[in-house]
């Protein structure tokens, strides 16, 4: 066998360990592979030859596991599952959100740069590729037909927004922000610096506001693992192997 048959295509990455599992349980023949803290399960799964990973919690984690996923592994796609807070009015708890762009909205180097610009990289905005977002909007469609798909711009930064006045001030500062989380637009830079394709894909667990902290951990439980696990197999049953 090549080693190019060896090398995982696919980067599988969760945020929680509820949702990592539920992917897990989907890869009969998964390898574990300890490398800087975290397990990188190996293995197959709807014909494609994929690693999953823990993204861990917040940027600085996200993007060592996706630096770890392109160096070591040599992964030629990364999609990235997980939950997030609503901010815009129209997105509901148990929506799911497709990332089109991805932003980090605790990052600002003014008056030198523009606020939420990464400093010399001229980006604030980073998008996702084309073909895996318009795939993983058909999948999460056709595996959670009960679920309101919405496609948008997702920010992240280091902190749990759990307060309405918090929430607020995003959805002011960034109107057209759906949903906010800790990883993606970090992963969304790694990503960028090595030209490799990403998308990333995201269930409303809360608003971001003063109840979520209450709502969150028993609806990735509940939902949002098994909405995971459902989106990531349809969409591997229609990305090209």
């Amino acid at each position: 066998m090549r080693r190019s048959e060896l090398v995982p295509r696919i980067a599988l990455v969760g945020a929680m360990h509820e949702e990592l599992s539920a992917v897990l349980a989907l890869m009969q023949d998964a390898s574990c592979h300890p490398v800087a803290g975290r397990e990188f399960w190996v293995g197959h799964l709807q014909g494609h030859r994929v690693v999953a990973v823990l993204s861990g919690i917040g940027k600085v984690a996200a993007a060592i596991t996706a630096t770890i996923l392109i160096e070591k592994y040599q992964v030629q796609r990364i999609l990235f599952t997980g939950v997030a807070g609503g901010l815009a009015s129209h997105v509901k708890v148990g929506d799911v959100v497709v990332g089109a762009e991805l932003l980090q909205h605790d990052i600002d180097a003014s008056p030198l740069f523009p606020q939420y610009e990464v400093p010399l990289l001229n980006l604030s905005r980073f998008p996702s590729d084309e073909s895996m977002t318009q795939c993983l909007i058909e999948s999460a469609r056709q595996a959670l037909p009960q679920a309101t798909v919405h496609v948008g711009l997702i920010i992240s930064g280091d902190q749990f927004v759990s307060s309405a006045s918090e929430s607020q001030r995003l959805q002011t500062q960034i109107s057209d922000a759906l949903a906010v989380e800790m990883e993606g637009a970090a992963l969304a830079q790694v990503c960028h610096a090595y030209d490799v394709p990403l998308a990333v894909v995201r269930t409303l667990s809360d608003r971001a506001d003063d109840a979520a902290h209450t709502d969150f951990s028993q609806f990735v439980k509940d939902v949002a693992s098994h909405y995971s696990a459902a989106i990531v197999s349809e969409f591997l049953k229609r990305f090209p192997t």
